[in-house]
């Protein structure tokens, strides 16, 4: 299935083009073909096991792919390793779990990797990371550590965390699935946020609300490939694949 874009449509942020990944035997990504344009957002959703995380993890080299390419920003993702950590300087993700440093107040978590990785002064480093943290509606928690938190809240310290690096592309790994229910509408809330100012954005995710509302496409995957890439409107209204309808049928029950 040839699921790219023109890249003179639009400038691209991310593109994929034939990857495979294996663990040994298991053929775990299967001729990945996707093109990202800038601004644009994508949910990625589909049963569990289908290589929705595998495939985002990739992207910014915590998962090692061995056939095809990709390119950030026009940038290959290759072996040199210098490459890669330009690439990850510029890629934000939010993961299940928080990641959070239980040891440091939420301002030190979110101060760190500017100063260490971009070279950032403590002061200018502060004042982002007090900007994100009012971008994310928790300023008044920047001297507690994560365990004082909420879940929602910790995950909000995360997507902080990650804005504080001026990332070009979010990646988020189902950020809401480790949440208690009534915590999950303050993280999709933050995360349209996100969308509305124009943020790229792939995110693995099972909350279809959020699909429909913020999604520009819905990746449809399945064993390890894409099986259907489609608008939202026409993926929940008439989805093109057996496997899309058998999903969509099951989430409705």
């Amino acid at each position: 299935m040839d699921t790219t874009m023109n890249p003179q449509d639009q400038t691209l942020a991310v593109r994929i083009a034939g990857m495979h990944k294996w663990y040994g035997q298991y053929h775990a990504l299967r001729d990945i073909n996707l093109s990202v344009r800038a601004g644009e957002r994508v949910v990625i959703c589909g049963p569990s096991g289908s290589g929705k995380s595998t495939m985002i993890r990739c992207i910014n080299r915590l998962e090692e792919h061995q056939e095809g390419t990709i390119e950030m920003n026009g940038t290959p993702l290759d072996d040199d390793l210098r490459r890669i950590d330009e690439i990850r300087s510029e890629v934000g993700m939010v993961f299940q779990h928080f990641n959070l440093f239980p040891h440091l107040t939420v301002l030190e978590n979110c101060i760190l990797a500017p100063m260490w990785v971009k070279k950032q002064s403590r002061r200018d480093a502060t004042a982002t990371a007090m900007h994100y943290l009012e971008r994310v509606r928790i300023p008044e928690q920047a001297g507690k550590y994560p365990g004082q938190l909420s879940g929602g809240q910790q995950q909000r310290v995360a997507i902080a965390r990650s804005l504080c690096m001026n990332p070009k592309v979010m990646l988020f790994d189902e950020p809401t699935s480790a949440l208690d229910p009534e915590m999950v509408k303050e993280v999709l809330d933050t995360m349209a946020s996100l969308a509305d100012d124009g943020m790229t954005m792939l995110c693995v995710t099972h909350e279809m609300g959020f699909a429909r509302r913020v999604a520009d496409r819905v990746v449809f995957m399945d064993q390890g490939s894409i099986v259907e890439i489609n608008t939202p409107d026409a993926f929940f209204a008439a989805p093109q694949h057996e496997r899309s309808r058998a999903f969509l049928a099951q989430l409705l029950q």
